[in-house]
């Protein structure tokens, strides 16, 4: 084999030479059938309205799904909590996707344990594995709260996690006391931003409404207070930041509730953390007493939203704001609740970003866009794109539902750039190919899994949706407020650019417009 000790040849290149050629060739030979002008000729009806027609007919299967299970939402939440443990009720599997799926995205370590189900507990029940589970958890790993969700063989098999909670604590696994939070997240229902919804909702209830019986519920003693809640979002990192500067600038009191981005931003300097930063206990306990809670994923946050409400809470759900206007409704919101005027540096800031889409919008007005992702970044991607005079054609959310893809319709059908767009609810990355191949666009917005999606109908992808495996480090800038603002735009007006060289490069033949400037 070509591969030895004093020739290494990167995968890249190494499935290239003629040994593992003839591997491939003689797998060939058994593995399929079908004649390869047969196989042509199926794939190419596979680009055809006659097979879209059909594909959007099918109710049974989904392919490619643009969504996760429920319990990765848990984990991002129990990862927003200053020390503490993920702790998810299933099988080891399970969690191991949960960890990778993360540290891939964030190229952080992500800490997460399981109660290691296995068929004896399929069968007798998860008791003993929560019991062991808990135990081990805190004393190996000594947090300060353990999160504890669930995958779908608890749920199958119908575990009570109060039950079970309570019981781990009569046998010894922690302290009565100790705060252990849960949320039951089925992984066949729903996706990762119905778990997120789900297991923050399990915290505020364990902390504001008595601790599952254990404690007296808090009463709420009302103050000028604000709460921000963020959402299942891939670019906590850097939007977190941006947040917390805005907040500042206006000089208010607020309390995060779930802050993953330090625990997922930690430094190299010789000292590992398994912890680090996030929203301490004692600041849930204040949560209770803002005087208003600002939501910036109202479909992340549904049944979240409606308890704080009945708290007494005035509530703001909006739908992560990117570019102006939707930073205009937040800051706005934000100077209503507090009684302050947007801050100068603010202002400034929002006049550079309008001066920048100036400078640019010549380059992406008319361009037609598709994107996928979760409802409330496809609603401010969509508000953005139209922003700039682009027009999003095929607007796809796996998680939306109908009430979604009217309000989609409501945004699209407010600019003259939206009226060619739809939204597309409950439908997966199958169904995205044939859009492409039927009705193509210029640009496709989604994440890394789009790649397959741009190979396969030449439509070039933006990458801008959570997870991100194959480029590093987009977490760690803002998609939100003006800043972020400029950096989507940057991020469109990058691969526009590229894709404009890419097109003109051969000399003599295309280059006419292979510029210097653009």
């Amino acid at each position: 084999m070509p591969q030895n000790a004093d020739k290494i040849i990167d995968h890249e290149l190494l499935f290239r030479e003629p040994e593992y050629q003839d591997l491939f060739a003689r797998k060939k030979e058994f593995e399929y059938n079908h004649a390869d002008d047969k196989i042509k000729q199926v794939v190419e009806w596979t680009k055809t309205e006659d097979y879209k027609e059909k594909n959007f007919k099918r109710d049974s299967l989904v392919v490619n799904p643009a969504k996760a299970c429920q319990p990765l939402g848990a984990v991002f939440v129990a990862n927003g909590f200053a020390k503490t443990m993920s702790f998810v009720h299933g099988s080891q599997g399970c969690v191991a996707y949960y960890r990778s799926h993360f540290s891939r995205h964030f190229k952080e370590p992500t800490s997460c344990v399981s109660s290691s189900m296995t068929e004896d507990a399929a069968v007798f029940g998860g008791l003993n594995n929560m019991i062991d589970g808990l135990a081990n958890t805190y004393n190996l790993y000594k947090p300060d709260m353990i999160a504890v969700s669930t995958t779908c063989m608890a749920e199958v098999i119908g575990d009570d996690l109060d039950a079970f909670i309570k019981n781990s604590k009569q046998k010894g696994s922690v302290p009565a006391e100790f705060d252990v939070p849960f949320a039951h997240t089925p992984a066949f229902v729903g996706s990762h931003i119905t778990g997120y919804d789900n297991a923050l909702l399990g915290i505020l209830k364990h902390f504001w409404d008595g601790k599952a019986g254990a404690s007296t519920p808090l009463t709420r003693v009302p103050d000028d207070s604000i709460n921000f809640i963020g959402g299942f979002d891939g670019f906590v990192v850097g939007n977190m930041k941006e947040i917390k500067r805005i907040f500042d600038l206006f000089g208010v009191t607020y309390n995060i509730i779930c802050d993953p981005s330090e625990v997922w931003n930690t430094p190299t300097d010789g000292e590992f953390r398994m912890y680090e930063g996030g929203t301490t206990k004692e600041t849930v306990e204040k949560a209770l007493n803002a005087k208003a809670t600002i939501v910036f994923q109202e479909y992340s946050c549904e049944k979240t939203a409606k308890y704080i409400k009945e708290k007494g809470q005035e509530v703001v759900v909006l739908n992560s704001p990117i570019g102006v206007a939707g930073t205009d409704a937040f800051l706005m919101e934000l100077s209503r609740l507090t009684g302050k005027p947007v801050p100068a540096e603010l202002e400034k800031e929002r006049g550079q970003l309008v001066d920048a889409m100036a400078d640019s919008q010549a380059h992406l007005h008319g361009k037609r866009f598709a994107m996928y992702g979760d409802p409330d970044m496809m609603l401010g991607l969509t508000q953005f794109l139209l922003e700039i005079g682009a027009e999003p054609a095929h607007i796809l959310a796996t998680n939306g539902d109908n009430d979604w893809a009217a309000k989609v319709q409501s945004v699209l059908d407010a600019s003259p750039y939206g009226k060619a767009g739809k939204a597309y609810p409950k439908r997966d990355l199958w169904h995205m190919r044939s859009l492409l191949h039927t009705e193509p666009v210029d640009f496709l917005i989604g994440n890394t899994y789009g790649k397959y999606l741009e190979r396969d109908t030449g439509t070039p992808l933006i990458r801008m949706v959570f997870p991100i495996f194959d480029r590093h480090h987009y977490h760690r800038y803002p998609i939100w407020g003006y800043e972020g603002g400029l950096r989507v735009l940057v991020s469109f007006l990058d691969e526009y650019f590229e894709t404009l060289d890419a097109n003109t490069i051969i000399p003599g033949k295309t280059d006419y417009s292979y510029d210097i400037i653009r």
